[in-house]
């Protein structure tokens, strides 16, 4: 059964779903999760708190995601690709995410502005985690990027991390610019993708994998093309 705080965050997050965030209340948050208004500041201190620990959970629920991807037993490399697509996929559909990975802010959505200077600590331990900032794009592919490369340590020589870093920011690539639909003969414009599963992607990241790693382990200057 979820604390109030997840049943909280859940609401906040499906209320985005129809409204921006701006017009989300927190009145309504505390009624949809079924608890009082004061348990709500209790957990958050305040809308801004509040957008915080939901930014803070995404930013957690996709780094859990690819260590469950990596946890695949499939080979290490297939993973690495896995985790690509995944990554476009996910973004995809989750609008905070993709503002995560990205740094593009939308006005619908709860940006993570910083907890106001001598501003009192929560007595949440979440909430104080969240108050400590989220992290920047460069700092959730890094972290995506080092848990990869864990993975992929014994799978041949050459720099890993660095391998790693090139492959995801690939996918971004995806996230930042999604691959149109080439509209059939006839049919109008093409349309930007919207598929349930990102497989298409696989093909040209699985190669460009190979190709990575066969630079690190063959050529002395490690040259990425």
């Amino acid at each position: 059964m979820p604390t109030a705080r997840e049943a909280l965050l859940d609401a906040a997050h499906a209320a985005l779903a129809g409204l921006p965030w701006s017009a989300v209340r927190m009145v309504d948050v505390a009624a949809a999760a079924g608890v009082s208004r004061q348990t709500l500041y209790n957990e958050f201190g305040s809308k801004e708190g509040m957008a915080r620990a939901l930014v803070r959970r995404e930013a957690d629920a996709y780094l859990q995601g690819v260590d469950r991807v990596l946890a695949s037993p499939a080979p290490p490399r297939r993973n690495l690709a896995a985790v690509a697509e995944w990554t476009v996929s996910e973004a995809f559909t989750r609008p905070v995410l993709r503002a995560l990975l990205t740094g593009c802010w939308g006005e619908r959505l709860p940006v993570p502005r910083p907890a106001r200077a001598g501003a009192r600590a929560s007595a949440v331990p979440a909430q104080r985690r969240a108050d400590a900032g989220v992290p920047s794009p460069a700092d959730l592919l890094g972290l995506a990027r080092d848990r990869a490369a864990t993975a992929l340590r014994g799978d041949g020589e050459g720099d890993v991390r660095r391998s790693c870093e090139v492959v995801l920011r690939l996918a971004l690539s995806y996230v930042v610019a999604p691959a149109p639909i080439v509209a059939p003969k006839g049919e109008g414009n093409g349309q930007w993708e919207e598929p349930e599963s990102w497989s298409p992607t696989t093909p040209t990241i699985t190669s460009v994998i190979d190709t990575i790693f066969s630079v690190d382990t063959t050529s002395p200057r490690k040259i990425i093309p």
